[in-house]
């Protein structure tokens, strides 16, 4: 008997054996039992009718335990604010105006209207205990990871540019907003809420700047090392810690009711932070030089970062200054070693961001009621506060800006990112509304608020781009280019091994052709969302070979990193508006061999041809990703120069070449053949097979021509390409059109085909 069969037959008589006895012991068990148990059995269900009654309460008792609830209510939020947030990333927004609005959805204005026995169920008041404690850990977490993306070296370097700024958006808002508040106070807040708490929450909240929304805007256009970004960035984080130090003093005097009670609040306060930057953060120093990789920061010094935290965060709340004040600088002095800083924001960001922080949009959107706005003059208050709070934090930092210096285009750039809000401002706001200083009605309109300034920035940002993008510099720009004679390639890559592979490409294509030759390497992030000190270190990965590739071939390379939302439509564009003389980019995942991407496409196919195909429903519906799809049409049909999609086979050098002619339009991939050979010193193959007698006729002329002019060139008798004349090649140029026709009628061929070039000439 084999060893199999030996194991499989020991397995069967442990079964057996075991299962026996258990049965008999259960079954001697019963006579003990005393008459209760014996009345529950007779209570059990009898048939299977019953039996499923029994099944279908054990359900609703397991849905409505107060666990089930919390579970249904956290896989609800997470649906709903997923859903919201990819549709505004969709629009060109901040992913976190979807969370807001899927808070608001989820709350009385909407699902509490359309559904109010879905909205009693799912969100009864007793329930809302747990989803705020795990929002207030949410935003502790967030708070934290805020702190850590502040460079208080950065923030030093630029003070003296950034302080009339950053104060100027927060000192006119907050005169605005206390102005505001004074005409509101008598009609609209609590009678027993002290008018100084009231106008400095107002104030506050008009101050406000969402440094990571700012910080991903600024990342996404591109701008994160120019002189503009800089200055919106050290503005904002300026502005961030003034603005929540100056909370801090404002939450101390509403709970203490004045200044004189919130005196001993406000020095101890001070002492905090004078012991956190002088004593804490020197220590924390000395901790990042020692634990600066994954290997050294194990769970111990994890564990102790985060009873630090919670110590901080511990602390502030008993001084009266709210919990989220001591987790923010917390993050603040924590080492400035980057790498250490990395590694924390990992692991605080993923959990925080992605579960908890949803939690505290929906438990912000239940308490937003729209519907207390019923009057014409409750949404002229409205309007009034969303006027007031733009003036004052746009027209603040516009003229600060032009003030110091800047540029109106600048100006009115640091003036739109400044007047973002986001999550910021709703932190704020609840803080205010549980402390019972701002009525429902004030936080709707502070909400409403909120939104729109947040909404608007981008859409601003881009009017402003707009109106100074003059098309006669464009043109200039272009024309100088062509006068130069230089010949600008831009590279698209993703993985960062396929960059350096790239580049070989291009320098053998056109080293030899083109007199100036700039070659681009660009590598976007897809995700505005991108946390910039992620952004930093994968950018820095992600060029690493290529730029090695460059200093051994002696090249000069320009390297371009962004952050993206829509990689394939950012690439045309900045092919188009830049004018760029060829795009290479590589193929999708599905074009691949390597092994990993080989199984990840059987498996996507297998997928499709097993539950959707008989629905005739789209392939491209069933990509988990866009690393997936392919992009070769989108960039050939947008684009206005040639592009050349390169399908990596294991390329080291176009060697021996393949390129095939099916008609007179393919012609154009001889010269880009002359320019390969001459500095690969290879040979060519050329398959040639012409729709008609005419067009054969042209086509043998020019490729005699071609023959007689290259050395090693030769035109071969087949007519067709079969798998077993692709294996005899180590590179392969091919039409788009003859590329599409081929992928219909030579599948099984091209499965065996070398590293080859997609090529097409000019669109437009």
């Amino acid at each position: 008997m084999s060893k199999g069969a030996k194991s499989f037959t020991f397995y069967i008589l442990m079964i057996l054996v075991f299962g026996s006895l258990m049965y008999l012991i259960a079954k001697e068990g019963e006579t003990y039992q005393i008459d209760g148990a014996l009345n529950s059995i007779s209570e059990k269900p009898t048939d299977l009718l019953s039996g499923f009654d029994a099944f279908k309460k054990l359900v609703l008792h397991h849905t409505e335990s107060p666990l089930g609830i919390l579970l249904l209510q956290i896989i609800t939020i997470l649906i709903i604010a997923r859903a919201c947030g990819w549709l505004f990333q969709k629009m060109g927004q901040p992913t976190v105006i979807g969370e807001i609005v899927a808070g608001i959805l989820l709350g009385p204005s909407v699902l509490g209207n359309l559904l109010p026995e879905v909205s009693s169920f799912l969100f009864r008041p007793e329930s809302l205990a747990n989803i705020n404690i795990l929002s207030q850990f949410g935003l502790i977490l967030f708070m934290y990871a805020i702190g850590m993306e502040l460079d208080l070296m950065e923030v030093k370097k630029k003070l003296r540019e950034t302080l009339l700024i950053s104060h100027a958006s927060i000192v006119i808002p907050f005169f605005l907003g206390m102005l505001v508040a004074y005409f509101m106070y008598e009609s609209y807040s609590y009678k027993f809420t002290p008018f100084l708490s009231f106008a400095l929450f107002i104030g506050i909240s008009m101050s406000i700047t969402a440094f990571p929304v700012l910080a991903r805007i600024i990342q996404e256009k591109g701008l994160t090392r120019s002189h503009l970004g800089t200055i919106s960035l050290a503005s904002a984080a300026n502005g961030d810690i003034t603005a929540w130090c100056l909370l801090a003093v404002v939450v101390a005097v509403a709970q203490a009711g004045n200044m004189l009670s919130a005196t001993y609040n406000i020095l101890f306060s001070v002492l905090y932070v004078l012991i956190m930057f002088f004593a804490v953060r020197p220590f924390f120093a000395m901790i990042g030089n020692i634990y600066h990789n994954k290997e050294v920061v194990n769970k111990g010094m994890v564990a102790f970062i985060f009873l630090f935290l919670i110590l901080s965060s511990f602390l502030t709340e008993v001084l009266g200054l709210h919990v989220l004040f001591g987790a923010f600088i917390a993050g603040v002095v924590m080492p400035s070693n980057l790498k250490f800083r990395k590694i924390m924001s990992e692991k605080v960001e993923d959990i925080s961001l992605t579960l908890l922080l949803p939690l505290f949009f929906v438990s912000t959107g239940l308490r937003t009621e729209i519907g207390l706005l019923n009057t014409p003059q409750l949404w002229g208050t409205c309007l009034a506060i969303i006027l007031v709070a733009i003036v004052g934090k746009f027209g603040g930092a516009l003229f600060s800006a032009r003030f110091v210096g800047e540029s109106w285009k600048n100006s009115l750039y640091i003036g739109a990112l400044m007047n973002t809000r986001g999550l910021m401002e709703l932190i704020v706001l609840t803080i205010g509304y549980e402390m019972q200083i701002l009525p429902p009605a004030i936080f709707v309109m502070l909400v409403l608020m909120t939104l729109v300034t947040t909404f608007m920035t981008t859409p601003l940002i881009s009017f402003i781009d707009f109106c100074y993008r003059t098309r006669e510099k464009i043109i200039e720009n272009k024309k100088a280019g062509t006068v130069s004679g230089v010949f600008k390639v831009l590279l698209s890559f993703g993985r960062a091994g396929n960059g350096q592979i790239m580049l070989d490409v291009a320098h053998q294509m056109f080293s030899k052709g083109k007199n100036h030759l700039e070659i681009t390497a660009l590598h976007l992030t897809v995700g505005s969302d991108v946390n910039p000190l992620h952004a930093d270190n994968f950018e820095e990965v992600s060029f690493g070979p290529i730029l090695y590739g460059a200093k051994k071939l002696g090249i000069p390379l320009i390297t371009r990193y962004e952050v993206s939302n829509n990689a394939g439509q950012d690439i045309c564009d900045i092919v188009n508006e830049e004018g760029y003389d060829f795009l290479l980019v590589g193929a999708g995942i599905s074009m691949s061999d390597a092994p990993d991407d080989v199984a990840a496409n059987k498996y996507r196919a297998t997928f499709y041809n097993r539950y959707f195909k008989k629905l005739n429903a789209p392939e491209s519906w069933f990509y988990p990703g866009g690393l997936l799809k392919d992009k070769t049409k989108m960039f050939i049909e947008q684009t206005n120069c040639p592009v050349g999609v390169f399908v990596n086979r294991g390329f080291v050098k176009a060697t021996n070449v393949l390129v095939t002619l099916t008609n007179v339009e393919d012609l154009f991939l001889l010269e880009y053949v002359h320019r390969l050979v001459k500095a690969t010193h290879g040979s060519v193959g050329i398959v040639s097979n012409p729709p008609n007698s005419e067009e054969e006729s042209v086509m043998t002329e020019s490729i005699q021509n071609f023959i007689s002019e290259t050395k090693h060139a030769t035109l071969l008798p087949e007519k067709k390409l079969a798998g077993d004349i692709l294996a005899k090649f180590n590179f392969m140029l091919i039409s788009y059109p003859t590329w599409n026709i081929l992928c219909e009628t030579r599948k099984d061929a091209l499965q065996k085909m070398p590293s080859t070039l997609i090529l097409n000439k000019a669109s437009k």
